[in-house]
């Protein structure tokens, strides 16, 4: 906090999403001088609540989107290449069923045209006889089944990936801080010249001096905060459900056409669990209290079981369910699926730069482009930097943040007797990943509160008692952030 005080940085980033980090990232290795705040956490918000997928879109061909793949399909391969232990390739199955909606010339020509945009940077798709789609999905409808597809994309860990890229923004001299709100946009000669911050657990609070300053609140913007400068976007909700993974019998990813509405969705291996989803509703709800409703869960039961009619999936198969909002670009059509996920970057009369829509995948390719405006808004040529081709955070694993034992018994033990997470992974949180709340590392340091049923509460308690030390918490405060986590993980996964 007293960093963010005492210099006059070239830029303010105002979110920690994956976008305002991924900025941050590109302005630090451009040499520009950079800080930035974020209100709750690191993908807290909808960087957090995603499909875990880096994909290159291939639904959007059906849209004619063709550039939106063909840049998707270029960041899936960059990403892949710079962050291997955190995006992996995963083999999706397709299979066609009499009379749908995408049939098997609609799909084998779509599949060619993926892959020639690949540019060979992809495993080959392939068109599989009905005999093949289920050796590799046995647990598939097999009635009316004519055939199917294969074809490779990749998955991630999204709070993983947003916290290694403000790690890396850091590491390049960024000044990156969470738990601190921007409260008021400073303005001086008719320029925005900063922000008022505050921190959200210390009575710290001052003035950031800035340059430029970048707006990534994503559906924040909407939300009629301190920082709203008339940029807006359309929220579109997207509900998620964890359930057994030996429930469904899926093997690998399964790409689905909805029997409901018609719109393609997913099956997702995701450990011992699998992630089904997602719906794609148009909402007004705030982005802090937007969860699933019972609708919503209805909608994805139904539509997996069409697929995997073994499964017979219920309410009482439901691990956890959890929404996000995408913030799309403001469109007046009726169908949200049909909605570009194309960003647009717009300044306001005080200079203001915002941002709003792209997709997780793509989050590179914009902060490039932001942060070539900002060089603009500086009066400097731009000068790209090696984003494409620099490592990021190698040491933020995607099987456990471990190594922080320290001779602690504690620190060794499982948290829940059926996952992998130890209390190290806790240790590792605090020490190395900017965590400050339970939240932060039951939620998103580590993903107990979406493996669990109830969603964490359990362990808050321990895990309380092994990073007091570490935050400095006394009895009472342990009891308070306690508190916190319970309130958190109620309003993110209720289904009402």
């Amino acid at each position: 906090m007293r960093e963010l005080f005492d210099r006059n940085f070239d830029v303010l980033v105002i979110g920690g999403g994956i976008t305002g980090c991924g900025v941050a990232r590109d302005a630090a290795m451009r040499g520009l001088s950079v800080a930035l705040v974020e209100r709750d956490d690191f993908a807290s918000g909808t960087s957090g609540r995603s499909s875990r997928l880096i994909h290159g879109g291939i639904r959007y061909l059906e849209q004619g989107r063709l550039h939106l793949v063909y840049e998707s399909i270029r960041e899936r391969q960059i990403l892949l290449t710079i962050a291997p232990h955190l995006v992996k390739p995963l083999a999706f199955t397709w299979p066609i069923y009499q009379g749908a909606r995408i049939g098997r010339l609609k799909l084998s020509a779509g599949l060619a045209l993926y892959q020639l945009m690949a540019l060979g940077r992809s495993h080959r798709p392939s068109l599989l006889s009905p005999g093949k789609t289920l050796r590799r999905e046995p647990a598939l409808q097999k009635a009316g089944l004519k055939g199917g597809a294969v074809y490779y994309d990749a998955a991630t860990d999204d709070c993983r990936l947003t916290v290694a890229t403000a790690m890396s923004a850091s590491d390049n001299g960024a000044v990156v801080v969470n738990h601190v709100r921007a409260t008021r946009v400073l303005r001086d000669a008719g320029r925005a010249i900063g922000a008022e911050v505050k921190s959200q657990h210390t009575s710290d609070a001052g003035e950031v001096r800035a340059r430029v300053v970048v707006n990534a609140t994503g559906v924040w913007q909407n939300a009629g905060n301190a920082i709203d400068h008339g940029a807006r976007s359309r929220g579109s909700k997207g509900v998620h459900i964890a359930v057994p993974r030996e429930r469904v019998g899926n093997r690998d990813a399964i790409t689905m056409i909805s029997s409901v509405d018609g719109r393609v969705m997913f099956c997702l291996p995701a450990g011992t669990q699998a992630i089904i989803g997602t719906t794609d509703t148009w909402t007004d709800e705030s982005p802090e209290d937007v969860h699933a409703s019972r609708v919503d869960v209805e909608y994805l039961l139904r539509s997996a079981n069409s697929y995997f009619p073994e499964a017979r999936l219920t309410f009482d198969d439901v691990v956890s369910a959890w929404a996000g909002i995408r913030p799309l670009v403001a469109t007046q059509s009726n169908n949200p699926t049909s909605a570009s996920r194309e960003h647009s970057i717009v300044s306001d009369e005080w200079g203001v730069i915002s941002v709003t829509g792209g997709k997780l995948t793509t989050y590179r390719a914009m902060a490039v482009e932001i942060v070539d405006r900002v060089q603009q808004a500086l009066g400097q040529s731009v000068r790209h930097a090696p984003t494409d081709s620099t490592p990021l955070g190698a040491e933020f694993g995607s099987d456990g943040m471990g190594g922080f034992a320290d001779g602690d018994p504690r620190h060794s033990e499982p948290l829940v007797p059926s996952l992998r997470y130890t209390g190290a992974d806790l240790v590792y949180g605090v020490k190395r990943a900017r965590a400050k709340t339970l939240s932060d590392l039951l939620i998103r340091r580590l993903h107990v509160a979406f493996e669990t049923r109830d969603h964490g509460k359990s362990v808050a308690a321990r895990a309380a008692e092994i990073v007091a030390p570490l935050l400095g918490w006394d009895d009472a405060t342990k009891r308070a952030r306690i508190s916190e986590y319970n309130a958190d993980v109620e309003r993110m996964f209720a289904i009402s």
